[in-house]
């Protein structure tokens, strides 16, 4: 087994390389110019400045408009963090700056080239070159001197610096993707080796941290001022939301739309002749452009009135003087390369490229089971239960990457209903709306269904939801990463998200709306997490308890970007700060901790030893290598009790069918004992009992009304398969025994009866 998985695991490393960036040049940058005050005389579409201290010199590209016809001077603030540690009044004439003294109106276009004094070089620390996605800006008041607006501002201009260094890394988003695909593949193989126990720890801590994954990445969905730091980092999880920018597609996508009757954007496309400003307040911002995008569609062509009134329709907002605004899911996509009126599609499209390629792998990997069996390169009765069973297997694993994509998909497509990029997207996202919402809601219900009918037959849940291969391998995905009495679980989880969505898609415009809502979603999930702690183990429920307590941080610091409580900007500079420090450490923690879990179960000689048998006794009635191999008698009994056969997924009783199930009147009865007519005993008891040919509905293999049990449940088994190969029937001093102890079944035992 290690041989099979062992390999992949070395990519990891190469990966993490990767997030190192290079030594590159020293630089501070800008893109674009904004303005900062109403009725500024002073307007650019296009900025790119780029300086450099070795040459001590700045690079200017801009496509600016002035008004002014007046002696200036420049007020200078420089801000870090929010925290303004330089202030300077320029006189452009004392520095020579042509165009500027006088300033006169007109139409500046050609690039040119300023050079910068090395006393002004000196100034400058240099932790600006070297610290990644540095929150610096350059606010500039340009203050006439002369003329009828003397001392006053006459236009107001600020960029945001940058020095070319960030935390949005191509390494870290392969290393995490990498690590929680093979963490899924590899308890995918785990399970088809026989190892049930130990890959459904290795599966549910993958599936934890692959929605924390996506938690991260619904952070940078928020319409909401964030920091540069959080806007890079959460970049690095748009993966996991299929937020994945390829060129081709990206072209087949703009087509499509044109194509059904909608106007594609052309920001990504247009960035060497216009600038786009990163929202850097919630409202003020907002209002302002909407005011500069009213005032300035009356001086544009006709052409690009249409189009501009598009723009604003889908919230890009374009100012009057070309430049665009961009926030919240428009952020990410600008951000990833991707065209706003394209990323529906892109979302949608990768979701079902995943499907697609895991069908495509259980196939191949089906085929090449049966062809390394034939050929003798593995034993026969390698995958055996996969081999016999693999459809069964398909269908849980699509379950549970329609669960995985859960999330993105409702986003995406509640945010399209906002959009309307085509007619033909708009039918698609209710299309998925539907599709999602009743898949796993008759998954959840079956679920639930089955979980009753176990009740009622047998007083656990656990035992049909466990014990019955075919409903494990297609249902499991919804439970097995509760505990057997939390079964229900799925159900809270699946409206935690969906609530998510709902304010992540439709309240872009309402930031602190947006926020309070966040915040008290994530604090009734910390609650519930904390109080209920559904999680099949203490190990996992801390390990879910983690991640909803960090995700009920990042809320409350999202509350707090929104400037609701009018905090200097230097709080909202640190709390960003330690928002980047405090999620990439939990995230460096859990991916260590499921590299190291998910090793050792690889390279353990026993798998499922490593971990504890659960307390709803789970391990009892699933199918595990080496739990089943004790005894003949022990192996023959654990058979029949699961009512299939010895190797695949097929059951005696088909859960899927009403017809098969127990009719109501059966439901109540009592549950079997030993001294039963039909009670369920090994092939060679059942073959001579008359009722053979009969349908055996699969009954719990202890006996409840043994009293004096041993608390392990393997040592339950024994003693009823000893007493039932022997003489056929329960021993007499069992039966006497039952009758002076009432002591609950140990079935009962953690499987919920005892709350």
């Amino acid at each position: 087994m290690a041989s099979l998985l062992k390999a992949p695991f070395l990519l990891i490393f190469y990966l993490v390389a990767l997030t190192i960036p290079a030594t590159a040049q020293r630089i501070l940058e800008s893109t674009s110019l904004n303005t900062c005050q109403q009725n500024s005389g002073f307007t650019a579409s296009l900025f790119h400045v780029i300086f450099s201290p070795e040459t001590n010199t700045a690079r200017v590209n801009i496509s600016a408009i002035s008004t002014i016809e007046a002696n200036v001077v420049f007020d200078v603030q420089i801000s870090v963090y929010g925290y303004t540690f330089l202030h300077q009044v320029i006189d452009p004439c004392e520095v020579s700056l042509a165009g500027f003294c006088p300033m006169v109106s007109g139409k500046l276009g050609d690039p040119f080239i300023i050079p910068v004094g090395s006393d002004a070089t000196r100034n400058i620390p240099g932790i600006a070159y070297n610290f990644p996605d540095l929150d610096a800006t350059v606010r500039v008041f340009i203050n006439a001197t002369s003329g009828t607006n003397a001392g006053t501002s006459v236009a107001c201009v600020e960029a945001q610096v940058s020095n070319g260094k960030t935390v949005d890394l191509i390494g870290v988003k392969w290393a995490s993707a990498v690590v929680a695909g093979l963490a899924l593949a590899s308890s995918a193989i785990i399970s088809g080796l026989g190892h049930s126990n130990a890959a459904s720890h290795v599966a549910a801590s993958a599936l934890a941290l692959t929605s924390y994954f996506q938690a991260q990445a619904m952070v940078g969905l928020v319409g909401i001022h964030l920091p540069p730091v959080v806007q890079a980092w959460t970049q690095d999880f748009q993966w996991s939301l299929g937020i994945i920018n390829v060129g081709f597609m990206q072209d087949i996508f703009t087509w499509y739309q044109r194509s059904t009757g909608g106007t594609p954007a052309t920001i990504v496309n247009t960035l060497g002749e216009v600038s786009v400003e990163i929202q850097k307040r919630a409202l003020p911002v907002m209002e302002r452009a909407s005011g500069l995008f009213k005032r300035g569609v009356a001086m544009m062509p006709k052409g690009l009135v249409d189009h501009a009134s598009t723009l604003m329709k889908r919230g890009n907002v374009m100012t009057s003087y070309g430049s665009y605004i961009v926030k919240g899911i428009q952020r990410v996509a600008f951000r990833a390369g991707i065209e706003s009126t394209n990323l529906f599609l892109t979302g949608i499209v990768f979701f079902y490229i995943v499907m697609a390629l895991t069908a495509l792998s259980v196939v191949a990997f089906k085929g090449f089971c049966e062809l390394a069996a034939r050929m003798k390169w593995i034993k026969g009765d390698m995958f055996l239960d996969f081999r016999n069973g693999w459809r069964t297997v398909l269908k849980g694993i699509l379950f549970r990457i329609t669960l995985i994509g859960y999330a993105p998909v409702m986003i995406l497509s509640l945010w399209e209903f906002t959009q309307n990029d085509s007619p033909a997207e708009m039918v698609l996202a209710v299309f998925f709306i539907l599709f999602l919402n009743i898949a796993l809601g008759w998954a959840a219900y079956k679920v639930i269904r089955i979980a009753h009918r176990s009740v009622a037959l047998h007083r656990n849940p656990a035992y049909i939801l466990f014990s019955d291969p075919q409903t494990l391998n297609k249902w499991g995905f919804l439970y097995i990463q509760f505990r057997a009495s939390a079964y229900y679980f799925i159900i809270p989880v699946l409206g935690y998200t969906l609530l998510k969505a709902f304010f992540i898609a439709f309240a872009q415009n309402a930031g602190v709306v947006q926020a309070i809502a966040l915040l008290l979603i994530e604090a009734g999930a910390l609650i519930g997490a904390a109080v209920m702690r559904p999680w099949m183990d203490k190990k996992m429920s801390s390990f879910n308890i983690a991640i909803c307590a960090v995700n009920f941080l990042n809320a409350i610091f999202l509350l707090i970007f929104t400037e609701v409580f009018g905090q200097p900007p230097l709080v909202t500079g640190i709390v960003g700060l330690v928002l980047w420090i405090l999620n990439a450490v939990c995230t460096l923690v859990l991916l260590l901790m499921l590299i190291v879990s998910t090793l050792i179960v690889i390279f353990h000689d026993n798998p499922d030893g490593r971990y504890r048998f659960m307390a709803d006794d789970r391990t009892s009635f699933m199918k595990s290598q080496n739990q089943l191999a004790t005894t003949t008698e022990l192996d023959a009994l654990a058979v029949t009790a699961r009512g299939g056969e010895k190797h695949g997924y097929g059951s005696g009783l088909d859960l899927d069918d009403d017809d098969s199930l127990p009719s109501e009147s059966q439901q109540h009865r009592p549950t079997s004992f030993p001294h039963s007519a039909n009670r369920s005993v090994a092939p060679s008891v059942a073959h001579s009992s008359s009722s053979a040919s009969r349908p055996v509905i699969p009954r719990s293999p202890v006996d409840p009304a043994v009293p004096f049990l041993p608390s392990d449940p393997y040592e339950s088994m024994k003693m009823s398969s000893s007493a039932i190969s022997r003489t056929g029937t329960p021993s007499n001093a069992s039966v006497g025994r039952s009758q002076h102890n009432s002591s609950p079944s140990p079935w009962q035992r953690g499987a919920g009866y005892d709350h």
